[in-house]
């Protein structure tokens, strides 16, 4: 196997996920007539009319809030809102603005140092996608029937089962599957990867590509799109252990929805409402103690060479999910101690557009609405807590990479270190609705006799008789120490 090498960049950005629909719409993009309003309820068909230009006026928002890295939902030419289905993989959709606004986000985002990750759909397209058109057409003399899994014709007889007769993903036959056994399929799609990066994308997130269950595929896909760029990010959509497509020769990382479950089961008083849970990835999260939730981090290091654990896209709410705020039933302390905790751990952390203004919303397509851009309907001390610790992440480079070691996890208190090179780190969660005092052993981690700051409110804890002590956790909060002598 490789050697396992992943972007450097990545293990120091923190990422903003958009849905490009429901973020912005720039008022210099012409748009249709037949527009849901931006403020109603979203629906699973409606178009708000966001744009790429609404991104790209933006960025001063995002900056000021310390993002250094956006994921973009698809941007490709589509018949839906979500765009997961494409019309066209080389054209940016006109609703968006066009190529030409992709190229314009490209370089306001790059001139501020910011990065731009696309996401690839490769396990379908829509029915409107030219190869699959011209088998409607033309049957079974179509130079293009092996690009899909045919079944017989017409496509659309329907089976007793009511199956078209053709292989469709998750049986919806708006979604005809992609034949990756093909050779000009597979050319095809390498070349579409490629292309995006050779046009400034840093990266692809790919869409359930454990479907595209072919190790040659992605090896491939991997080496094509490299070879533009060594730095470029390939991080795969898994909702469980990934180890199979994280050796170092196909993904550089995973969407860590494992940690995500892992936080909603702890920061979450009794785990989170399960009616937004059940449908969705997650499934079901059982809530954790302190004890459990320092277990199920420990189980998820071991699963990963170190560079891919610093390269994991670190989330806990996305548009597959319902919102944090909601499903941690409006209890905003849940919501600091999620964002708390993903600045202080190893991955680059990745908020869902909003969550960090406190947007609600219930599960597809409830948690795609329209960002509020009307500054009164913000929770702003929410957004100042979340600006607040970003900035103490890219301050502190001992908490993007530094080696974790687990100090404590009992009574509702979690505590562990972040250590690089002369750097050391203590963070300490409480997430019990009392104040706990803090007494932690140590093990000769820290030296005898040393005193620790926290770096926010400058209270002192010391080392003394191998333990860490003399603090007290507000409940429902986290700190970070730093050694003062």
């Amino acid at each position: 196997m490789p050697a396992v090498v992943t972007p450097d960049w990545v293990k120091d950005a923190v990422f903003y996920q958009i849905f490009p629909d429901r973020f912005a719409k720039s008022p210099s993009l012409a748009k249709p007539s037949n527009l849901e309003p931006w403020d109603s309820s979203p629906t699973t068909a409606g178009f708000k009319g966001g744009d790429l230009l609404g991104i790209a006026e933006h960025l001063d928002y995002l900056q000021d809030l310390g993002i250094t890295a956006l994921y973009l939902n698809p941007v490709f030419q589509s018949t839906a809102n979500h765009r997961y289905i494409a019309y066209d993989y080389y054209s940016v959709d006109p609703l968006l603005g066009g190529n030409q606004a992709l190229r314009r986000l490209l370089d306001e985002a790059h001139r501020r140092g910011m990065r731009v990750v696309l996401d690839g759909v490769f396990n379908h397209t829509c029915r409107g996608f030219f190869q699959f058109a011209d088998i409607l057409e033309n049957g079974p003399a179509s130079p293009y029937v092996d690009w899909y899994i045919i079944k017989g014709y017409p496509l659309y007889a329907y089976d007793s089962h009511h199956k078209p007769n053709y292989a469709c993903w998750w049986g919806m036959p708006s979604l005809p599957k992609l034949n990756t056994s093909t050779p000009a399929v597979r050319r095809f799609l390498w070349q579409v990867g490629r292309h995006w990066i050779e046009q400034g994308a840093d990266g692809w997130r790919l869409d359930v590509p454990n479907e595209i269950d072919d190790d040659a595929f992605w090896q491939e896909f991997r080496r094509q799109v490299k070879a533009v760029n060594p730095e470029a990010y390939l991080v795969g959509e898994f909702w469980g252990p990934a180890q199979r497509w994280l050796q170092g020769d196909q993904f550089d990382a995973a969407m860590n929805y494992v940690l995500g479950r892992a936080c909603l089961g702890l920061f979450i008083e009794n785990g989170p409402d399960a009616t937004l849970v059940q449908g969705t990835g997650y499934a079901s999260v059982a809530p954790l103690d302190a004890a459990g939730f320092a277990k199920a981090i420990d189980e998820l290091l071991r699963l990963y060479p170190q560079p891919v654990t610093q390269a994991h896209l670190n989330l806990v709410a996305s548009h597959d999910t319902a919102r944090l705020m909601s499903m941690a039933r409006n209890d905003e302390s849940a919501v600091r101690l999620c964002v708390f905790f993903q600045m202080t751990f190893p991955g680059a952390p990745c908020l869902y557009y909003g969550d960090e203004i406190g947007m609600l919303g219930g599960k597809d397509p409830d948690c795609r609405r329209a960002f509020p851009w009307e500054q009164g309907l913000w929770r702003h001390d929410l957004r100042a807590f979340a600006q607040r610790c970003i900035s103490l992440r890219r301050a502190h480079p001992a908490l993007r990479t530094g080696e974790y070691s687990p100090l404590y996890a009992e009574g509702g208190v979690v505590v562990f270190a972040r250590r690089l090179e002369a750097e050391t780190l203590v963070v300490a969660l409480n997430v019990s609705r009392g104040s706990r005092t803090l007494a932690v052993p140590l093990r000769g981690y820290l030296p005898e006799a040393s005193v620790w700051k926290d770096v926010w409110s400058g209270d002192v804890a010391r080392v003394a008789q191998d333990r860490l002590a003399g603090l007290t956790l507000s409940p429902r909060s986290g700190i970070v120490l730093r050694r003062d002598s």
